[in-house]
């Protein structure tokens, strides 16, 4: 063994004596005679040299590749498991980094986000120090991971194992620093808010964490300046569906039961959608349905064809709800607002349709219809048509019937003897003392009286139907000053609400 020590150590001082013109004979006489040497001197002359001492005199005279001697001295007797700090009260402190490089996913309805980023951190390890002089100036060497302690950080918004690639390699400077890059795809459970859907703004938090180790052991602080980290956007895909704002950051300690503290960084990626896409596809047919039944209150109220007209319409909007449901995002905690919409949108057109029921039934000729109360004449004609600039509706009544016309209706029923008009012997004395000639004989008499009966039942007839034209006009100017009123109500409601949705919109898109 001692002989074994000594060829070492000749091995090692043969270098430097060959380059001072030291002979080979020389060197035998002098392993011949330290051979004769006691073993207590020699055990001196070794205990004197550290065991890595040794390691790196080894490493840095002997022949070989520099990076294989420079692995082969870290990592010969390095321990993974163990903190790498000389001081055990001292902490590790891991400084991170986030990247966002792309949206992939956002499922409203099971409140996950799934993003693409790219995640530096690096410590100091103190067994992985080197000097560059020793080992052809080497200052950074890349190991496998696997070979190093390496620190417990995760993410503990984390509900699934993204498929992230494999990086098995990390970077060590000669000082002790060790850079971690590797990209990653981040599957968290996130509180969406789709309340503003499609003009909404998301939140959601990264936060990293040591699992095991207290505050005292590992502690988490940020790579680069905050405003840095909340303004790169320097690889994120910006084409999708989702815009990134910023990434804002916050380091805190927390305790859980009273236990130890834990350090933690939340990183809080804010994304915004973009409505361009549902603008299009959502909000331009509904509102083109809408301006169809307002337009459709210009047909006659007196048209069949407006109800028609209304429920084509309704038919159309509910296919065109049922087209869109997939569409909208559903969670169980809230509706968006756009479904708000949609249903009041639903709502406005049953009621125009119901409103135009109304006036239909209202203007619609019957034989048997009443007058107009002369108290909703009052209020509809003359109170409500000059609140809606329309001046006072004129009521045109039939005329009362002549004394004339009602002598005649008179003689229709009372036959021979209708004395107002003179009968049959009134006549004929009128013509005899008029000098005529002899009244006709009795049968041209009957029939001329059948006759004047006919005359004063078509006569009657026509003033019947009159009347009821007249009641059916009457009808007919209540029924448009009331569609006119039911149109405005329905246009200011449909103009008060449409400006709500954009007004709130435009606040949440801008904000």
């Amino acid at each position: 063994m001692r002989l074994w020590i000594l060829q070492a150590l000749l091995a090692l001082l043969l270098p430097t004596l060959l380059t001072q013109g030291e002979g080979k004979g020389r060197w035998e006489g002098r392993s011949r005679e330290a051979g004769k040497h006691s073993g207590p001197d020699v055990d001196f002359e070794l205990c004197s040299f550290p065991a890595r001492g040794s390691r790196r005199l080894q490493a840095g005279n002997a022949s070989g590749p520099a990076l294989l001697r420079l692995s082969d001295y870290l990592l010969s007797n390095y321990k993974k498991g163990v903190r790498p700090v000389s001081d055990w009260r001292k902490p590790t402190t891991i400084s991170i980094d986030v990247i966002i490089y792309a949206i992939l996913s956002v499922d409203e309805k099971n409140q996950v986000l799934t993003t693409y980023i790219w995640y530096r951190q690096f410590w100091t390890d103190e067994f992985l120090q080197w000097n560059p002089e020793d080992f052809d100036n080497i200052t950074k060497l890349s190991l496998p991971t696997d070979s190093i302690w390496v620190p417990d950080i995760l993410i503990n918004e984390f509900v699934d194992v993204g498929k992230s690639p494999e990086i098995p390699y990390v970077y060590v400077r000669h000082h002790g620093e060790v850079q971690n890059y590797k990209p990653l795809q981040v599957v968290t459970a996130c509180s969406l808010d789709i309340y503003n859907f499609p003009f909404d703004v998301q939140n959601c938090s990264l936060t990293f964490t040591s699992w095991l180790h207290t505050i005292q052991d590992i502690n988490i602080s940020l790579w680069r300046l905050p405003e840095k980290v909340k303004s790169d956007k320097s690889v994120f895909m910006n084409q999708g569906e989702w815009e990134l704002l910023g990434v804002l950051t916050q380091y805190r300690e927390f305790s859980i039961e009273g236990s130890d503290s834990y350090a933690e960084m939340k990183f809080y990626v804010v994304i915004r959608r973009r409505p361009l896409f549902y603008a299009v596809s959502l909000l331009l047919p509904s509102i083109f349905l809408m301006v169809m039944d307002i337009v459709g209150f210009y047909l006659p109220p007196d048209s069949g064809e407006r109800v028609s007209f209304k429920i084509t319409l309704l038919l159309g909007y509910s296919v065109f709800l049922i087209i869109v449901s997939d569409t909208l995002p559903a969670t169980a905690i809230g509706t968006p607002l756009i479904g708000v919409y949609f249903v009041v949108c639903m709502a406005l057109l049953v009621l125009s349709l119901a409103e135009t029921i109304l006036i239909v039934r209202l203007v619609h000729k019957q034989d048997l219809q009443q007058p107009v109360p002369a108290w909703l004449q009052h209020l509809v004609l003359e109170r409500i048509a000059l609140l809606l600039c329309l001046g006072e509706q004129s009521t045109a009544r039939r005329p009362p019937a002549t004394p004339q016309a009602a002598k005649t209706d008179d003689c229709s029923g009372m036959g021979n003897h209708c004395s107002h008009l003179g009968g049959p012997r009134d006549f004929e004395k009128t013509l005899r003392g008029r000098g005529s000639p002899p009244p006709p004989p009795r049968e041209a008499s009957l029939a001329v009286r059948g006759l004047l009966q006919e005359i004063s039942s078509i006569r009657h007839f026509l003033e019947k139907r009159e009347e009821s034209r007249e009641v059916a006009r009457e009808w007919l100017q209540v029924g448009s000053v009331l569609d006119r009123l039911l149109f405005r109500i329905y246009l200011l409601a449909v103009l008060a609400y449409s400006i709500t949705l954009v007004t709130l919109w435009s606040i949440w898109q801008y904000s």
